[in-house]
């Protein structure tokens, strides 16, 4: 996009606002666009980054230090991905006698904090606390299917199954209810563990007599149900073609360097992002995720390289494998866009893999805006923009 721009005589961040995504449109390969917040990502990363007054300003740089910014943007699946022929997650919801309510997942939880955010939408459900949910999604023989955790999936389908089973927990909550509060199931809603009349508050019982009562009725009942989510999308044929994903997540990253014309190095002074995410579930477990997202971008950019000799790895370990420390990592602002989807769980959009997608090209487009040159291997290493740098000093001299 940034060659396009050069190209066109055109700011790089004006040619993206030109022909950045927009709500509703139908994309050459065949996605369908609902939401989609990138242009306020643009527009956000340009004015944290004061791109109109730090951008392309290598003409009052001295010394062998050399500053520049660079964006670069993402589109991405947010609904699931239709890469095999079921994109689906099951669930299951139960509530015992005190109210304490089971959710047996399918997704798993590899660190990302999806058992959270998955209580957090049962209990949003249900009209419980987040604390009285327990999930359990590590037992193969217990636990329903699940294609896998990929795609930045797991929020918006685990996320929708378990708010389906859990609607259908509360409808038969309700129903038991409303033989108790003599009232129809439409009047009844449920809240911090009390059901009550919509129209008449003070008509209310606790939602765990209402269990119990219905447990020791002589046709008693238990409050169970499944439920499984697979979304409305379609596989694509051999072109490519095809609405592999039910709703899109987009993004912008932007990244401020110093770059050492006598050595080399570069430094990331900061890094600003801005994430359309649908709804933010729980904004701390999403920064959380795009940080370290941010720092997987900057270890492929600028240091992981995996070094080979007929085959065999020479680099096999921590000391000679670089990767990014916390004393590596610049400031990081997260700007969370949110565009509230219909299809996602109470309006959320997958978000998992974004933070690492468009970290390289904004630190690569900002190290080209420092030195007027681009570099086109990942890591740009030291070595790497030195010989870029002599490189190009040696054309010029021709």
């Amino acid at each position: 996009m940034d060659i396009l721009a050069e190209k066109l005589g055109m700011d790089a961040l004006e040619l993206r606002l030109k022909n950045c995504n927009e709500p509703g449109e139908v994309t050459p390969q065949g996605m369908q666009v609902t939401t989609c917040g990138l242009r306020e990502c643009l527009e956000a990363i340009g004015k944290r980054l004061d791109w109109s007054n730090k951008r392309d300003r290598r003409d009052i740089q001295t010394g062998s230090l050399r500053r520049g910014v660079g964006l670069a943007s993402y589109f991405h699946v947010g609904g699931g991905a239709r890469v095999y022929k079921s994109d689906g997650c099951g669930a299951i919801v139960k509530i015992d006698d005190f109210g304490h309510v089971t959710l047996i997942t399918g997704s798993t939880d590899i660190g990302q904090g999806s058992e959270t955010v998955l209580a957090q939408i049962t209990a949003e459900e249900l009209g419980v606390h987040t604390e009285d949910v327990t999930v359990v999604n590590s037992d193969s023989a217990i636990k329903p299917w699940d294609v896998g955790v990929h795609a930045s999936r797991t929020t918006f389908i685990a996320g929708n199954a378990a708010r389906e089973a859990a609607a259908k927990v509360k409808t038969e909550l309700l129903k038991a209810a409303s033989e108790h509060l003599g009232e129809p199931v439409n009047k009844l809603e449920i809240n911090d563990r009390i059901i009550f009349s919509k129209s008449n508050p003070e008509n209310s019982m606790p939602m765990d007599k209402v269990i119990r009562s219905a447990h020791f009725r002589e046709d008693g009942k238990i409050f169970a149900a499944e439920a499984f989510y697979d979304p409305p999308t379609e596989r694509q044929n051999r072109e490519y073609q095809g609405n592999i994903s039910v709703t899109y997540g987009f993004g912008t990253q932007g990244a401020e360097v110093e770059v050492d014309i006598e050595t080399g190095q570069v430094r990331v002074i900061k890094m600003v992002v801005a994430n359309d995410v649908g709804r933010a579930i729980n904004p701390m477990l999403l920064e959380g995720q795009i940080e370290g997202g941010l720092s997987m971008g900057i270890g492929y950019a600028l240091l992981e390289k995996v070094v080979q000799e007929s085959g065999e790895v020479k680099n096999p370990n921590f000391l000679d494998y670089k990767m990014p420390t916390v004393k590596d990592m610049p400031p990081m602002e997260i700007i969370l866009v949110e565009t509230d989807d219909p299809a996602g769980p109470f309006g959320a959009k997958g978000v998992g893999e974004a933070g690492a997608i468009p970290t390289a090209a904004a630190i690569g487009n900002a190290i080209a805006d420092a030195l007027g040159l681009r570099i086109f291997e990942v890591p740009m290493q030291p070595e790497v923009v030195l010989n870029a740098i002599k490189e190009n000093m040696k054309i010029e001299d021709e």
